[in-house]
Protein backbone atom coordinates (compact mmCIF):
# COMPACT_ATOMS: atom_id res chain seq x y z
CA UNK A 1 0.00 0.00 0.00
CA UNK A 2 1.55 3.44 -1.35
CA UNK A 3 0.76 6.11 0.92
CA UNK A 4 -0.90 9.54 -0.71
CA UNK A 5 -0.84 12.46 1.33
CA UNK A 6 -3.33 15.16 -0.08
CA UNK A 7 -2.31 17.50 3.09
CA UNK A 8 0.23 20.30 3.94
CA UNK A 9 1.10 18.98 7.27
CA UNK A 10 2.14 15.36 6.88
CA UNK A 11 4.72 14.62 9.68
CA UNK A 12 7.41 13.01 5.90
CA UNK A 13 7.64 15.93 3.86
CA UNK A 14 8.13 13.65 1.06
CA UNK A 15 5.01 12.17 1.09
CA UNK A 16 3.09 15.58 0.34
CA UNK A 17 2.23 15.09 -3.01
CA UNK A 18 -0.91 17.59 -3.33
CA UNK A 19 0.44 19.09 -6.90
CA UNK A 20 2.32 16.17 -7.86
CA UNK A 21 -0.41 13.18 -7.00
CA UNK A 22 -0.25 11.31 -10.70
CA UNK A 23 3.25 11.42 -11.05
CA UNK A 24 3.85 9.94 -7.49
CA UNK A 25 1.05 7.59 -7.61
CA UNK A 26 2.13 6.45 -11.48
CA UNK A 27 5.22 5.94 -10.13
CA UNK A 28 3.96 3.87 -6.88
CA UNK A 29 1.79 2.03 -9.34
CA UNK A 30 5.06 1.38 -11.60
CA UNK A 31 6.83 0.21 -8.18
CA UNK A 32 4.66 -2.39 -7.95
CA UNK A 33 2.04 -0.88 -5.11
CA UNK A 34 -1.00 -3.37 -5.14
CA UNK A 35 -3.15 -0.17 -3.14
CA UNK A 36 -2.70 3.37 -3.12
CA UNK A 37 -3.92 4.87 0.04
CA UNK A 38 -5.40 8.96 -0.09
CA UNK A 39 -5.67 10.90 2.74
CA UNK A 40 -6.16 14.52 3.59
CA UNK A 41 -6.06 14.95 6.92
CA UNK A 42 -3.06 14.76 8.87
CA UNK A 43 -2.97 12.66 12.08
CA UNK A 44 0.68 13.07 13.33
CA UNK A 45 1.16 14.83 16.64
CA UNK A 46 0.89 18.47 16.87
CA UNK A 47 -0.72 18.88 13.20
CA UNK A 48 -2.80 21.94 12.51
CA UNK A 49 -6.52 21.70 13.22
CA UNK A 50 -8.48 18.53 11.23
CA UNK A 51 -9.95 20.21 8.62
CA UNK A 52 -13.73 19.50 8.13
CA UNK A 53 -15.52 17.19 6.45
CA UNK A 54 -16.46 19.29 3.53
CA UNK A 55 -12.85 20.85 2.86
CA UNK A 56 -11.64 16.98 3.09
CA UNK A 57 -13.51 15.44 0.38
CA UNK A 58 -12.92 19.11 -1.08
CA UNK A 59 -9.16 17.87 -0.72
CA UNK A 60 -9.15 14.23 -2.09
CA UNK A 61 -12.37 13.64 -3.99
CA UNK A 62 -10.88 15.12 -7.61
CA UNK A 63 -7.32 13.04 -6.71
CA UNK A 64 -9.15 10.01 -6.30
CA UNK A 65 -11.54 10.66 -9.10
CA UNK A 66 -8.31 11.30 -11.33
CA UNK A 67 -6.78 8.23 -9.92
CA UNK A 68 -9.87 5.82 -10.60
CA UNK A 69 -9.78 6.75 -14.03
CA UNK A 70 -6.27 6.02 -14.74
CA UNK A 71 -4.90 3.39 -12.91
CA UNK A 72 -6.11 -0.31 -12.38
CA UNK A 73 -5.26 -0.37 -8.99
CA UNK A 74 -7.15 -0.17 -5.80
CA UNK A 75 -7.86 3.02 -4.43
CA UNK A 76 -8.22 3.24 -0.73
CA UNK A 77 -9.10 6.44 1.26
CA UNK A 78 -7.70 7.41 4.50
CA UNK A 79 -10.91 9.38 6.49
CA UNK A 80 -12.35 8.90 9.32
CA UNK A 81 -15.36 11.42 7.81
CA UNK A 82 -18.76 9.76 7.01
CA UNK A 83 -18.83 12.32 3.68
CA UNK A 84 -15.77 11.16 2.88
CA UNK A 85 -16.07 7.82 2.58
CA UNK A 86 -20.32 7.70 0.79
CA UNK A 87 -18.66 10.61 -1.72
CA UNK A 88 -15.41 8.99 -2.35
CA UNK A 89 -17.01 5.31 -2.64
CA UNK A 90 -19.27 6.97 -5.18
CA UNK A 91 -16.30 8.10 -7.09
CA UNK A 92 -14.36 4.63 -7.54
CA UNK A 93 -12.76 3.88 -4.31
CA UNK A 94 -12.45 0.75 -3.34
CA UNK A 95 -11.29 0.47 0.54
CA UNK A 96 -11.72 2.67 3.55
CA UNK A 97 -8.55 2.86 5.85
CA UNK A 98 -10.26 4.58 9.34
CA UNK A 99 -7.83 5.41 11.80
CA UNK A 100 -10.84 6.26 14.19
CA UNK A 101 -12.33 2.44 13.69
CA UNK A 102 -15.44 3.86 12.42
CA UNK A 103 -16.32 6.08 15.81
CA UNK A 104 -17.21 9.20 14.40
CA UNK A 105 -20.78 10.07 14.31
CA UNK A 106 -21.99 8.46 11.16
CA UNK A 107 -18.98 6.25 9.55
CA UNK A 108 -20.01 3.20 10.78
CA UNK A 109 -23.41 4.09 9.45
CA UNK A 110 -21.57 4.86 6.26
CA UNK A 111 -19.56 2.19 5.83
CA UNK A 112 -22.56 -0.50 6.29
CA UNK A 113 -23.81 1.41 3.17
CA UNK A 114 -21.24 1.90 0.44
CA UNK A 115 -20.26 -2.21 0.80
CA UNK A 116 -16.40 -1.94 0.62
CA UNK A 117 -13.69 -3.36 2.81
CA UNK A 118 -12.60 -1.49 5.88
CA UNK A 119 -9.15 -1.25 7.33
CA UNK A 120 -10.08 -0.53 11.50
CA UNK A 121 -6.95 1.06 13.65
CA UNK A 122 -6.40 1.02 17.24
CA UNK A 123 -6.48 4.84 18.35
CA UNK A 124 -7.32 6.73 20.92
CA UNK A 125 -9.89 8.15 18.53
CA UNK A 126 -8.46 12.10 18.85
CA UNK A 127 -5.25 13.36 19.39
CA UNK A 128 -4.48 13.02 23.32
CA UNK A 129 -3.45 16.28 25.48
CA UNK A 130 0.43 17.52 25.56
CA UNK A 131 2.48 15.54 27.92
CA UNK A 132 0.04 12.36 28.30
CA UNK A 133 1.78 8.56 28.29
CA UNK A 134 0.06 6.17 27.32
CA UNK A 135 0.47 2.70 30.27
CA UNK A 136 -0.46 -1.10 28.84
CA UNK A 137 0.47 -3.87 30.93
CA UNK A 138 0.56 -6.00 27.92
CA UNK A 139 0.25 -3.67 24.42
CA UNK A 140 -0.22 -6.38 22.42
CA UNK A 141 -3.12 -7.92 23.95
CA UNK A 142 -4.73 -4.72 25.05
CA UNK A 143 -4.48 -3.72 21.25
CA UNK A 144 -6.08 -6.93 20.38
CA UNK A 145 -8.73 -6.70 22.75
CA UNK A 146 -9.76 -3.19 21.51
CA UNK A 147 -9.70 -4.71 18.07
CA UNK A 148 -11.89 -7.61 18.89
CA UNK A 149 -15.01 -4.69 20.18
CA UNK A 150 -14.37 -2.77 17.27
CA UNK A 151 -14.70 -5.66 14.63
CA UNK A 152 -17.54 -6.69 16.86
CA UNK A 153 -18.90 -3.57 16.99
CA UNK A 154 -19.00 -3.55 12.47
CA UNK A 155 -20.22 -6.80 12.22
CA UNK A 156 -23.44 -6.66 14.57
CA UNK A 157 -24.10 -3.19 12.38
CA UNK A 158 -24.18 -5.38 9.55
CA UNK A 159 -20.12 -5.40 7.52
CA UNK A 160 -19.29 -8.72 7.06
CA UNK A 161 -16.21 -10.24 8.84
CA UNK A 162 -14.66 -10.84 5.69
CA UNK A 163 -14.83 -7.36 5.03
CA UNK A 164 -12.55 -6.40 7.85
CA UNK A 165 -8.36 -5.61 8.04
CA UNK A 166 -7.20 -4.59 11.27
CA UNK A 167 -4.29 -2.17 12.19
CA UNK A 168 -2.98 -2.08 15.55
CA UNK A 169 -1.80 1.13 14.82
CA UNK A 170 1.91 2.22 15.23
CA UNK A 171 3.11 5.65 16.36
CA UNK A 172 2.36 8.36 19.18
CA UNK A 173 -0.42 11.42 19.66
CA UNK A 174 -3.62 9.73 18.98
CA UNK A 175 -2.16 6.04 18.42
CA UNK A 176 -1.41 5.91 21.95
CA UNK A 177 1.80 4.44 21.83
CA UNK A 178 5.37 5.27 22.43
CA UNK A 179 8.51 3.95 21.20
CA UNK A 180 8.88 1.16 23.89
CA UNK A 181 5.25 0.05 23.02
CA UNK A 182 5.65 0.40 19.25
CA UNK A 183 8.50 -2.02 19.13
CA UNK A 184 6.59 -4.51 21.91
CA UNK A 185 4.14 -4.62 18.68
CA UNK A 186 6.29 -5.28 16.54
CA UNK A 187 7.64 -8.03 18.17
CA UNK A 188 4.93 -9.48 19.04
CA UNK A 189 2.93 -8.62 15.76
CA UNK A 190 1.78 -12.62 14.83
CA UNK A 191 -0.21 -12.59 17.91
CA UNK A 192 -2.56 -10.58 15.92
CA UNK A 193 -3.66 -13.08 13.71
CA UNK A 194 -5.23 -14.82 16.26
CA UNK A 195 -7.81 -12.46 15.26
CA UNK A 196 -8.02 -14.49 12.15
CA UNK A 197 -8.42 -11.52 10.36
CA UNK A 198 -5.76 -9.78 7.53
CA UNK A 199 -3.45 -7.33 9.23
CA UNK A 200 -1.64 -4.53 8.35
CA UNK A 201 1.52 -2.90 9.04
CA UNK A 202 1.84 0.99 8.92
CA UNK A 203 4.83 1.73 10.42
CA UNK A 204 6.48 4.02 7.97
CA UNK A 205 9.17 6.46 8.89
CA UNK A 206 7.30 7.01 12.30
CA UNK A 207 8.46 8.32 15.18
CA UNK A 208 9.66 4.79 16.82
CA UNK A 209 12.35 4.49 14.02
CA UNK A 210 13.59 7.89 15.16
CA UNK A 211 13.57 7.26 18.52
CA UNK A 212 16.15 3.99 18.19
CA UNK A 213 17.68 5.60 15.38
CA UNK A 214 18.14 9.26 16.46
CA UNK A 215 16.87 10.35 12.85
CA UNK A 216 14.63 12.27 11.25
CA UNK A 217 11.59 11.20 8.94
CA UNK A 218 13.68 12.16 6.00
CA UNK A 219 16.28 9.71 7.42
CA UNK A 220 14.41 7.08 8.20
CA UNK A 221 14.54 4.69 5.12
CA UNK A 222 17.00 1.64 6.35
CA UNK A 223 14.84 2.04 9.14
CA UNK A 224 11.69 1.35 7.85
CA UNK A 225 12.78 -1.14 5.33
CA UNK A 226 13.59 -2.82 8.59
CA UNK A 227 10.35 -3.24 10.53
CA UNK A 228 8.77 -3.70 6.81
CA UNK A 229 11.01 -6.66 7.03
CA UNK A 230 10.34 -7.58 10.52
CA UNK A 231 6.28 -7.38 9.92
CA UNK A 232 6.35 -9.24 6.67
CA UNK A 233 8.15 -11.97 8.61
CA UNK A 234 5.66 -12.38 10.93
CA UNK A 235 2.73 -12.74 7.88
CA UNK A 236 1.31 -8.81 7.36
CA UNK A 237 -0.93 -9.42 4.78
CA UNK A 238 -0.52 -5.45 4.20
CA UNK A 239 2.73 -3.01 4.21
CA UNK A 240 1.82 0.29 4.04
CA UNK A 241 4.89 2.62 2.76
CA UNK A 242 6.25 5.81 1.19
CA UNK A 243 8.54 3.77 -0.52
CA UNK A 244 6.73 1.53 -2.31
CA UNK A 245 9.81 -0.43 -4.71
CA UNK A 246 12.54 -0.54 -2.16
CA UNK A 247 9.93 -1.95 0.43
CA UNK A 248 8.36 -4.69 -2.43
CA UNK A 249 12.42 -6.01 -2.46
CA UNK A 250 12.02 -6.65 0.79
CA UNK A 251 9.39 -8.21 1.04
CA UNK A 252 9.95 -10.40 -1.77
CA UNK A 253 12.78 -11.41 -0.17
CA UNK A 254 11.60 -12.08 3.00
CA UNK A 255 9.05 -14.32 1.29
CA UNK A 256 11.34 -16.27 -0.90
CA UNK A 257 13.24 -17.31 1.94
CA UNK A 258 9.91 -18.46 3.97
CA UNK A 259 9.02 -20.64 0.49
CA UNK A 260 12.54 -22.35 -0.27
Amino acid sequence: MGVLNITPDSFFSGSRCQDSYLKVAEQMVLDGADILDVGGESTRPGAAGAPTAEQELERILPVVEALVSRFDTVISVDTSSALVMRESVGAGVGMINDVRALRREGALEAAVAVNVPVILMHSLIESPEVGFEPYYDDVVQEVMNSLVGSVERCVNAGIAHNQLIIDPGFGGGMFGKTPAYDLQMLKGFSRFHRLELPVLAGMSRKSFIGAVLNNQAEERLSGSLAVAALAAQAGAHIVRVHDVAETLDVVRMVNAVRES
